[in-house]
């Protein structure tokens, strides 16, 4: 791109032009040294580059280079399609030879990191130089959704609740055998618990972490992130952490910014903090991430999810938008739930689901459906996640499901007091199934597009395959009950 090409190429809004000059000016008075300039790949993992204040600058007129590589590596570094023959291995001219992107900075989500004196931070989106939006960008796919919305006057509100593990680390440093090879991960680095885990919001416990969370909600706090609550639960070191909701946008800007936050500070701490669903330690419970949602109007801020008669649970449009929901649940597992580790939670009786049910106040349904007429906070609890998920396709996943089933005027079936039990469909059991059932969605094809669809299951796929490899090499079997060295290895040091 030349210079200027984000106002030639019209790649800001005009309120992205506004916040790009209030920015401008504000770096010139910040006592700043390198701004990491960060997009998310489709694995949800935030990659960066650090520039110094005067190339960020002229970033804000022209954009910044990078290469197309991190869509097209799985998340062990390895090559998944054959970027150096014609198509890029994609059948698409423009992907051939892993050419360059151009990341044009989002001034809104500009941050000051203040564990990181001195640095700024600030999320990107992924365009070819000469300014076609990115086929890849998950960023992309949300926006789209939210457009779709807006296009009808209404706004998802998120809010988020993740779990996560906290560790203490038991090593000086990295050894040869800590270190990766392209497209083999290499062990994570030795960690031990940092209290003995299943006393439920124990106190006592919780004050082994105190020095931890201190420093956790400072960072929070400075970075503008609605905290409400740092809590111990079940094993050890097993920690939740829920956020005021927002927009659908913001919020999946602060989970990667949370998740980024969370490993960081805890690191510099001698911590370390995992997002994988269940790492293979003893007497580790698996991690889930539940999204809380409610529909509003985008002038006036009302619930349309509040119901307006006493003894309903969700209005009309409410229950319009859950019937989507459940009715795309299994199709959409694999936005929630993408890796192999994830789907060891669907089991019964287990605080996480294994079939598309809904339930009020119900923590074994997948749904759990919250507040009442008068209750502005009335919300949808989707407890379908994992907290590696990519936030961006885990809440566009949301938006289409919601919007069909508006859309149909779908109504959801009774809601169950007996979640486990009910006769509902079964969500899928393994990552390979979820990529099937994600293959043959019309909607998902429809809305996020067949060459997406179809990008998004070939790098999955690829996943699968080095896991069953592995496997084979060295003798183990598929094992629903026991979390596999691969697992640990992929996941452990990835979220």
């Amino acid at each position: 791109m030349r210079e200027g090409a984000i106002h030639r190429l019209g790649l800001w809004t005009e309120e992205q032009a506004k916040q790009g000059a209030e920015l401008r000016k504000r770096i010139e008075g910040e006592n700043l040294r390198l701004i990491r300039v960060g997009w998310v790949d489709t694995h949800g993992h935030t990659r960066v580059k650090a520039v110094p204040v005067a190339v960020f600058l002229n970033t804000l007129e022209s954009g910044y280079n990078t290469n197309v590589a991190t869509f097209t590596l799985d998340a062990s570094g390895g090559r998944v399609f054959r970027s150096f023959v014609r198509g890029g291995g994609m059948d698409l001219d423009e992907m051939t030879g892993s050419p360059n992107l151009t990341i044009v900075p989002d001034p809104g989500t500009f941050r000051i990191l203040p564990w990181a004196p001195g640095t700024g931070w600030i999320l990107c989106d992924e365009y070819f130089t000469d300014g076609r939006p990115f086929h890849f960008s998950s960023r992309r796919i949300l926006r789209d959704q939210v457009a779709r919305l807006a296009e009808q006057g209404k706004k998802l509100r998120v809010g988020l609740e993740s779990e996560w593990y906290l560790r203490k680390v038991a090593a000086d440093g990295y050894t040869d055998e800590d270190t990766a090879q392209q497209g083999v991960k290499a062990r994570p680095i030795a960690t031990v618990p940092v209290e003995p885990g299943y006393s439920y919001h124990s106190e006592t416990n919780m004050d082994m972490m105190q020095p931890v969370f201190d420093a956790l909600a400072d960072a929070y706090g400075a970075l503008g992130m609605p905290l409400r609550s740092i809590e111990n639960e079940f094993a050890p070191g097993q920690l939740e952490t829920t956020f005021g909701a927002q927009s659908a946008m913001r919020t999946a800007d602060d989970y990667v910014l949370f998740r980024t936050a969370t490993r960081q500070v805890c690191r510099r701490l001698g911590y370390f903090a995992s997002f994988m669903c269940k790492p293979a330690f003893p007497g580790h419970y698996t991690n889930g991430w539940h999204l809380h949602q409610s529909l509003v109007d985008s002038t006036s801020g009302e619930n349309l999810c509040m119901p307006a008669q006493e003894g309903e649970v969700l209005s009309s449009v409410g229950k319009q938008w859950l019937a989507g929901l459940l009715d795309h649940a299994a199709q959409s597992a694999v936005f929630a739930t993408p890796t192999i580790n994830g789907y060891r939670r669907f089991r019964p009786n287990s605080l996480a689901p294994d079939r598309a049910g809904w339930g009020i106040d119900h923590r074994g349904a997948m749904v759990r459906v919250l507040g009442g007429p008068g209750d502005p906070a009335t919300r949808y609890e989707n407890r379908l996640g994992e907290p590696a998920a990519n936030p961006y396709l885990f809440i566009a996943s949301q938006i289409a499901a919601g919007l069909d089933g508006v859309k149909r005027g779908l109504q959801p079936p009774p809601p169950d007091d007996a979640p486990y039990e009910a006769e509902r469909r079964r969500l899928p059991a393994t990552l390979d199934a979820a990529l099937e059932l994600l293959d043959g969605s019309g909607l998902y094809r429809e809305q996020f597009g067949d060459r997406y669809i179809d990008y998004f299951i070939a790098l999955k796929r690829s996943e699968l395959a080095r896991y069953r490899a592995e496997l084979e090499a060295t003798g183990q079997k598929e094992d629903p009950d026991m979390v596999a060295d691969w697992e640990q290895k992929e996941y452990f040091d990835l979220f």
